[in-house]
């Protein structure tokens, strides 16, 4: 099948079948995967968020989040879904690329994601150094992938990741 697809960015329209997509794509323990409990921690960027539209349905999304690590900043990408009617068609990595490319555009440093590096190595994401950077719930540290904007950036974001509200909130708290 091949499917004539338009790529828009996310708008709050969109939030019902994005929800319905995830829920399809990952089922309810999406809820308890590390990267939720990071996206808990505020909202996502729509600006840099993506949907792919057959038809006038979203068929497919990809968000991305501020996040931190003690020692920087970035973007984290996910939850990436497409139904599976439209799999295996390069909509999710047309995705991935939109969304890379709007994260280069917004000056973020690098984006960060726990993934299956078979499918993002050649979308320019490789792995983080074992014990680099930590994830709030158990993660498979293979999982945990980086694709570098600025040169050198994946080197300096260190630590805990966290959605980026709640390590200024944190900072603050440090601070008092």
């Amino acid at each position: 099948m091949t499917a004539d697809v338009t790529y828009l960015p996310e708008c709050p329209a969109h939030d019902a079948e994005i929800e319905h997509i995830n829920e399809e794509a990952f089922g309810p323990g999406r809820f308890v995967r590390a990267a939720y409990k990071i996206r808990e921690g505020g909202p996502h960027e729509r600006a840099l968020s993506f949907v792919a539209v057959h038809d006038g349905v979203v068929i497919a999304s990809v968000r991305m989040t501020r996040i931190a690590a003690s020692e920087g900043l970035g973007l984290l990408l996910g939850p990436l879904a497409v139904r599976p009617a439209f799999k295996n068609l390069g909509i999710g990595r047309k995705l991935v690329a939109l969304a890379v490319d709007a994260a280069k555009k917004a000056g973020a440093p690098l984006v960060l994601l726990v993934g299956d590096e078979p499918y993002y190595g050649p979308l320019g994401f490789v792995r983080v150094p074992r014990g680099q950077v930590t994830m709030p719930r158990p993660v498979d540290l293979n999982r945990i992938l980086v694709a570098e904007i600025e040169p050198g950036a994946a080197a300096h974001f260190k630590g805990e990741v966290r959605h980026a509200g709640q390590a200024t909130v944190a900072a603050m708290d440090r601070a008092i």
